[in-house]
């Protein structure tokens, strides 16, 4: 279980300057701009990964288009279920999967959206054929595709990938998503789904207090995902995959934050 931390795809050299000031070696390269998935950035990414040694783990591929990260808007916007955004973001989530094949990237990572509970609700077969979509390119690159979780109940994430079943599917379990969003406990859901995981975000919160608004981020350790309990959880199952700490707000207190968390991940991981 290698420690590492998103890191933000930009065009450019000195790439991964936000990895190696916390001397870790490994990241997930995140980026909600397409047009930066070119060849030219690709040359770039693979150039500055030899040169620091830092090991691109998976690409976080965002999409164009709105999103509304609550129970209220999140539904209509989200990810691939709304239909109105499907095509797009299908073109987008491809050509993630290209540049992540040129820069050896094992998978792309990305939000599907609010995937019905419900599996004979009449947009389901829809989100079904949109996934297979994008999972078949994937597959024909040598790569995979990673539900990353947040707005489904780890069933809801399970039937799903049975119902893909292009067998090139994983998750990157966010622990703190399942809070935040109500959807399941995050240790629990390895039972469901545990399988699948292939990458783990490091990152904790609280569950919601009201129906309209997810619940609130903090720093790991302070909210309710229990990671000792987690990492023993992951360990158990056989679970090898990277921990990519992710702390989503900015500034100094960002960086003082992740360093405890490599730390705390350290002192954690050396007890299970």
């Amino acid at each position: 279980m290698e420690i590492g931390v998103m890191n933000g795809l930009r065009n450019g050299g000195k790439c991964f300057d936000h990895v190696g000031q916390f001397g870790l070696n490994v990241c997930q390269l995140v980026s909600w701009d397409s047009s930066l998935a070119t060849k030219e950035i690709a040359e770039t990414v693979v150039k500055e990964s030899k040169k620091t040694k830092v090991r691109v783990c998976a690409m976080w591929a965002g999409v164009p288009g709105p999103a509304k990260w609550n129970f209220v808007e999140g539904p209509s916007t989200l990810g691939l279920v709304p239909p109105e955004f499907r095509w797009p973001r299908i073109e987008a989530l491809k050509k993630w999967a290209d540049f992540a094949a040129m820069i050896k990237s094992p998978a792309i990572i990305t939000h599907c959206g609010f995937i019905p509970e419900n599996p004979t609700d009449t947009n389901y077969p829809g989100v079904i054929v949109a996934i297979r979509d994008v999972a078949d390119h994937c597959k024909k690159l040598g790569i995979e595709f990673w539900f990353e979780t947040g707005q489904e109940t780890p069933v809801t994430v399970l039937r799903t990938i049975e119902r893909v079943g292009t067998g090139n599917l994983g998750i990157n379990l966010d622990p703190a998503n399942l809070i935040l969003y109500g959807k399941g406990n995050p240790i629990d859901s390895l039972d469901v789904f545990g399988k699948y995981v292939r990458n783990i975000h490091v990152k904790d919160g609280f569950y919601p207090v009201n129906g309209d608004n997810l619940g609130h981020e903090v720093k790991v350790g302070d909210g309710k995902v229990r990671f000792p309990e987690f990492l023993k959880k992951l360990k158990e199952i056989g679970f090898k995959g990277e921990l990519i700490i992710e702390r989503e707000i900015s500034g100094d207190q960002q960086v003082k934050d992740i360093r405890e968390t490599v730390d705390n991940l350290k002192k954690w991981l050396a007890k299970i």
